[in-house]
């Protein structure tokens, strides 16, 4: 099956987006203020900010993704989950959202409040799953809505029948792409677009690209969704627990060799979680043929 989304070699339509998440002090409002001015000119389609389990950082992430599209003119998306808040809460958020002229959401279900891996249970007045919230932000305004999917099938789906059947609501609900959760595998991620499309969905699908060079909280999180993270990476990332440096050049290599096969693939449009630093997505959008645009860089 053909995935027919673009020329293999043609980078001049990549599109790239980047995730940060809100920062908690001074320092790490720096970080992130340096980390987007290095990213913006690579003029992604859009910069999406994160949600704390729980709605653990909801204030947070209003001032962060409010200052940055004000800030910055770029287009800035607004994670919102369904856990810890009853409807009239997430509606006021949303509401809020489009008042200050954010329009872009990335809409899910969301972690407990202890974390990946806990049990899940919805509010008891509030959206239930990922489908409810979209359709409910969708009856508030005409929200340009970004929504999950899981390669390797979400950790709680009991098969693959019911992980398609969930994001069909979502599609149905009115998401407007799908981002991924991040993946290691390039046939499995290819597999997991055959499988939606034979599906009948034929929205955007975004992968999502992991650059974290801490293997240990890397396998962590792995563990957390049941993403399979392969025996070469164990093996590529061994005895560097104290050799940062390294840690980051194999993590730009690793995302560098994942994008450029899907690349070659078709795809067009990655999605990165930047962890709030610049380099390593930078360093890839390179190596997929993107140049900075308005600045004295030579392409």
């Amino acid at each position: 099956m053909s995935l027919a989304f673009s020329s293999p070699n043609d980078t001049r339509d990549i599109e790239v987006s980047f995730e940060f998440f809100p920062p908690k002090t001074e320092q790490a409002e720096a970080n992130l203020k340096a980390a987007v001015q290095k990213l913006a000119p690579l003029a992604p389609g859009f910069v999406s900010v994160t949600y704390g389990a729980g709605g653990s950082t909801r204030e947070r992430t209003h001032r962060t993704v409010v200052s940055m599209a004000k800030t910055t003119g770029l287009n800035v998306a607004a994670h919102l989950t369904c856990v810890g808040a009853s409807k009239a809460d997430v509606d006021a958020v949303a509401r809020a959202y489009h008042q200050a002229g954010i329009t872009a959401i990335v809409a899910l279900r969301g972690d407990p409040p202890d974390g990946a891996g806990a049990c899940y249970e919805p509010h008891p007045g509030g959206y239930a799953y990922a489908s409810d919230l979209i359709a409910g932000l969708k009856r508030i305004a005409d929200f340009d809505i970004s929504a999950a999917g899981y390669p390797e099938m979400h950790p709680e789906s009991p098969d693959w029948a019911a992980e398609i059947e969930n994001l069909k609501r979502k599609v149905d609900a009115g998401a407007s792409r799908i981002i991924t959760q991040f993946c290691f595998n390039p046939d499995t991620l290819i597999a997991y677009i055959e499988r939606v499309r034979a599906a009948g969905i034929n929205l955007p699908i975004i992968p999502g690209i992991m650059l974290q060079p801490n293997f240990t909280g890397l396998k962590r999180m792995a563990a957390l969704c049941k993403t399979q993270v392969p025996d070469g990476m164990h093996a590529m990332f061994e005895g560097l627990e104290n050799d940062e440096p390294t840690r980051r050049l194999l993590a730009a290599s690793i995302a560098a060799n994942y994008c450029t096969r899907l690349q070659q693939e078709g795809l067009r449009a990655f999605h990165f979680y930047t962890l709030n630093r610049a380099d390593l997505a930078y360093a890839t959008c390179r190596v997929l043929g993107l140049r900075p645009h308005n600045t004295g860089e030579t392409p």
